[in-house]
């Protein structure tokens, strides 16, 4: 059993939520120090580095250059998506980095599936891959973590590799759960998002 917000976001609060989540986390990113870059993120294999760079991935590379490289990983998209993450990291100067979110803030770009909310998605997911793996104190607005949330399905689940069977997953700080499991996790709701998507939190072992 799922709750949901009672009202859908539309297609330009989506498009504004983010503009604006691109434009805090490249502020953000220009923050950071330089051994910050280079620490481990949640996102297993990447540093900070890696996922600032695979963020911008949409931005810098046109379809003719991703299909190249897809075919070049054999169709494999995770390591397409590695591959370019390693070699812009490599190549692109932190500030650099920073500025192709700043740059590309109302960047129509959207992944394969899901449109503005799976665009909103991978920004904020993406930057708390980031801010968790810092210890940073950033909370991400809940209109933009609530479409987010109300996306959670099975089959979302099960396309992130979220483990999440016989676990209800309960909002300390937003009128919001998911699942009908015999063990409740309660957690703030951006944590909650981070183990939808498949990560693993300090703390909470599932």
């Amino acid at each position: 059993m799922q709750s949901r917000s009672s009202k859908t976001a539309t297609a330009t609060e989506l498009r504004a939520a983010i503009a604006a989540e691109r434009t805090e986390l490249a502020d953000l990113l220009d923050s950071l120090t330089f051994e910050q870059w280079n620490s481990p993120s949640l996102c297993a294999g990447w540093r900070v580095r890696e996922v600032a760079a695979h963020m911008g991935m949409g931005f810098r590379h046109r379809l003719p250059r991703i299909t190249v490289e897809l075919l070049r990983a054999r169709g494999s998209l995770h390591r397409m998506t590695d591959h370019l993450a390693r070699h812009d990291a490599d190549r692109l100067a932190s500030p650099q980095l920073a500025a192709t979110l700043r740059d590309n803030a109302h960047h129509p770009w959207t992944p394969p599936v899901g449109g503005l909310a799976a665009a909103l998605g991978h920004d904020v997911v993406h930057g708390l891959d980031i801010t968790v793996a810092l210890g940073l104190d950033r909370r991400v607005p809940a209109d933009r973590l609530r479409p987010l949330l109300d996306a959670v399905a099975p089959r979302s689940l099960r396309f992130f590799g979220a483990r999440l069977d016989d676990v209800r997953l309960r909002a300390t700080d937003l009128g919001w759960s998911y699942g009908s499991g015999s063990r409740t996790v309660d957690r703030p709701a951006q944590e909650l998002l981070l183990l939808a998507y498949g990560r693993r939190i300090p703390e909470v072992d599932i």
